[in-house]
């Protein structure tokens, strides 16, 4: 399991999960981790299922990708409880992260087998990035880089401040992002990296 994380909303976490979910080779589930605003399935167009019995749904446009949201009702160790379970029937597996620090946060980054962490090149940003890293070291779990969002080269001080490689960067698009072939040239990019370490 893949956690795509990071310190705020609106960093690209969302975008970057449906991005490698797409350019890993499949089968793919991409899993919404954020029970209090999930927005996986809508970014992805995909039909969203009653949270109270949460199924897999197929990307509309990707046959090799899945989604999954939350549970709504669900307390923090049945939560992470949930997120083993997925990670041990699905073999390759994202999670989209909730921001911030918290329970909510920790609980997929302590089942991930690894951490990327999302961040645009901005300072506070990057800030929050390298906290999340730390806290994702902190569980136990190894951070495999950073991906800076809406840019298109990155400052060697990125390594620096997050405290981890950076794996790639995904340029500013207009909507449909993924859509874009500079964006999906991305993600490709980012998922061999993220194959050969």
């Amino acid at each position: 399991m893949l956690a795509i994380a990071g310190g705020k909303g609106g960093s690209g976490k969302t975008t970057t999960t449906l991005g490698l979910a797409r350019a890993f080779d499949g089968p793919v589930l991409a899993v919404d981790a954020d029970r209090d605003m999930p927005n996986l399935h809508s970014m992805a167009g995909a039909e969203r299922c009653e949270r109270e019995t949460p199924a897999v749904r197929p990307h509309p446009s990707d046959p090799t990708v899945s989604i999954l949201s939350p549970p709504s009702e669900a307390d923090d160790d049945a939560f992470e409880q949930w997120l083993r379970a997925v990670a041990a029937e699905h073999h390759h597996t994202v999670v989209d992260c909730p921001a911030g620090a918290g329970p909510d946060a920790a609980a997929p980054l302590r089942v991930a087998d690894a951490v990327v962490v999302v961040s645009p090149l901005c300072v506070p940003a990057l800030r929050d990035a390298a906290k999340t890293a730390a806290m994702a070291r902190a569980l136990g779990t190894p951070v495999a880089g950073c991906v800076v969002s809406r840019a298109r080269v990155a400052p060697d001080s990125v390594e620096e401040l997050v405290g981890a490689p950076v794996l790639g960067t995904v340029p500013d698009e207009h909507s449909p992002v993924l859509a874009q072939p500079t964006v999906r040239a991305a993600y490709r990019r980012i998922s061999n990296t993220l194959g050969r370490n």
